[in-house]
């Protein structure tokens, strides 16, 4: 099924359906329903042109039982914003109970109907049928619009019935939610992150609040904005809940029948909210704009301001996008001053980010002289410390890049024996605290180190049953993405840190998710976005490659980074717009500006890292 030009519809070319060994128990009324054959997909369409709306065809007239479940698990994929098309299948009561926004199911090749469908009633005249849509599961995404990765089968009943007034089969038992193929949900649905706010963080001079990536997924051809809107209002997912605030009060909703939000002529998004002015304070208005701006952004790159309208059409508070980025710490929008890499002299060098030579400077202070011999680095995100891993991975060091600064003892040691079983890169998060694995098998750890100087406290990982190999910070300080291994393979994955807070009971990384389900290696890895890393890995039996990847672990629209042998390292920023840099055996560092390819920096460099 697909949409012509003027928006009607026509039979989806190529669509594959087929129902096998049905047999003789769909008989009379049930003659459309093929009984041979292979059992086949419901398959998805291919990717069509994104600016084409679908939309499904109503059942026609003595429509069989396989018309209508075609017709009903094709009307599932359409644009039709309510599902209104999809319910003209179902019984009255099935349509008046039928949940679709309760969950989507995704399914590797689609929704099949398992052989042996049973018939009720007489055996010449069924009056109901009971199938069962079967299919490997990829992902769910809840009520939520949160994805995630799943594996197994996916089996479950549904029951069509003929009504005894005029004859006509519907489904009338269902299960809520939708079922579709993987490429039909990648046509139908986009990704996009809405924004909150760390519940325990500030930082800077003036207290900002750090802004946190919640990653959903909505219908993008549904009105996406208002959806998107409606999502950021509903709070956020149930993973990143206990560590994020909103600023809007609850129960806060777009006014009753608001549709169609979309940006005027000058840039500008009005937002109509249920609000009354006496609710909410200036600053509290600033947040909930920043909030809205940094959501729509995704999804109208060209946003230039919102304004916040409440009950009767008064304005709330309205904000540009130069007042949102001073209104909140947004890990996207900080480009960093310079790129830092480790020298052949082992001193810490760097070089402005937009510069288009290769030539690099020591840093100030005592790693740019070469004090210690370092393997890794860590420059904290205002670029005022940097910290380093040296004595062949046994110790990490931290410092200011100021002249005249010392490097004091070690703060974390490592009694790992040999350098691959010692501390892992270090990295730092927003607020100032320091994150470093030490990976002796022995005597494993994840430790944070407040403001990189306090006594390094070790973090629980209550769920992790392997040990950990890499690990890196989120900028926003409340996500960790951790590389871990368990016989021989190793998974990326990511969780949520819970800060003691005065609670005594210790900082810990709960609920972790995998990232990368696919993968069996991961050698290497960068934060790339607020809700994005980059990594260097290998899915089973397949060769090393760079390639992006989501935090909720779906799948990533556009091309990988250009092949690069012999990486080791590589380095990302959260400003999508900043040269990838790695360090490759065969060329030491190298960094990819955009649209161009891998250009030599430094034979010699190694250990390249942006702040962070």
């Amino acid at each position: 099924m697909g949409a012509d030009r003027k928006g009607g519809a026509r039979p989806r070319p190529g669509r594959a359906v087929a129902y096998a060994a049905l047999g003789a128990v769909l008989l009379a009324g049930c003659a459309s329903m093929p009984d041979s054959g292979d059992l086949k997909n419901v398959e998805s369409t291919p990717r069509q042109d994104t600016g084409v709306r679908v939309f499904a065809m109503p059942p026609a007239e003595g429509a069989g039982p396989a018309e209508i479940m075609q017709g009903f698990l094709e009307a599932l994929t359409s644009d039709d914003p309510g599902y209104d098309t999809a319910r003209k299948y179902l019984t009255s009561d099935a349509a008046r109970t039928w949940r679709p926004e309760q969950s989507t199911t995704v399914l590797a090749g689609g929704p099949s109907i398992e052989p042996g469908c049973r018939a009720g009633g007489s055996p010449d005249l069924p009056s109901s049928i009971t199938c069962v849509l079967a299919g490997s599961r990829v992902a769910t995404v809840d009520g939520q619009q949160a994805y995630q990765p799943a594996d197994g089968s996916y089996r479950k009943k549904v029951r069509l019935t003929r009504s005894p007034k005029d004859g006509q089969w519907r489904i009338d038992e269902l299960p809520d939610g939708v079922v579709m193929g993987k490429s039909d949900f990648q046509r139908n649905y986009t990704s996009v992150d809405k924004y909150y706010f760390a519940s325990d963080t500030t930082v800077g001079a003036t207290g900002q609040p750090v802004a946190v990536a919640d990653p959903v997924f909505v219908r993008s051809k549904v009105d996406p904005m208002t959806q998107m809107v409606r999502s950021l209002l509903s709070g956020p997912s149930r993973w990143l809940g206990p560590v994020v605030r909103s600023s809007f009060p609850t129960g806060t909703a777009l006014q009753k029948d608001a549709s169609g939000l979309a940006p005027d002529d000058q840039n500008k998004l009005t937002v109509p909210l249920n609000l009354k002015e006496s609710q909410v304070t200036a600053v509290k208005c600033t947040e909930m704009a920043t909030q809205v701006l940094f959501t729509l952004r995704n999804l109208a790159p060209t946003l230039e301001s919102v304004e916040l309208q409440g009950a009767g059409g008064h304005r709330l508070c309205d904000l540009s996008e130069e007042r949102a980025e001073s209104a909140a710490w947004h890990g996207s929008a900080k480009t960093p001053d310079n790129l830092y890499y480790l020298d052949g002299k082992h001193r810490l060098v760097r070089m402005p980010t937009g510069s288009t030579t290769t030539s690099a400077l020591p840093v100030p202070g005592p790693l740019g002289e070469g004090a210690k011999a370092l393997e890794s680095v860590a420059v904290s995100r205002d670029e005022h410390n940097a910290a380093g891993v040296g004595d062949q991975g046994r110790s990490l060091y931290v410092t200011s890049l100021t002249s005249g600064a010392s490097v004091g003892g070690a703060l974390v040691t490592s009694q790992g024996v040999t350098p691959a079983d010692r501390l892992t890169t270090p990295s730092w998060d927003a607020r100032g605290d320091l994150w470093v694995a030490d990976r002796d098998p022995r005597r494993p750890g994840l430790y944070v180190l407040q403001q990189g100087a306090a006594k390094p406290e070790q973090v629980a990982v209550p769920e992790l049953s392997s040990h950990i190999t890499d690990a890196r910070v989120a900028a926003d300080g409340v996500r960790i993405a951790l590389v871990v291994e368990k016989d021989g393979k190793q998974s990326l994955l990511i969780g949520r840190i819970q800060r003691d807070n005065g609670t005594g009971q210790g900082t810990s990384v709960v609920e972790l998710r995998s990232a990368a389900p696919d993968l069996e290696q991961v050698s290497a890895l960068s934060w790339a976005g607020d809700s994005r890393l980059l990594v260097v890995g290998r899915e089973q039996g397949g060769v090393l490659q760079m390639r992006y990847v989501q935090v909720d672990g779906s799948a990533l629209d556009g091309p990988a980074p250009g092949g690069l042998p012999g990486v080791k390292a590589i380095a990302a920023s959260e400003d999508e717009r900043v040269p990838l840099v790695a360090y490759s055996s065969d060329d030491g560092i190298v960094r990819l500006p955009s649209g161009a390819q891998w250009q030599k920096v430094d034979k010699d460099g190694t250990a390249p890292v942006y702040p962070g």
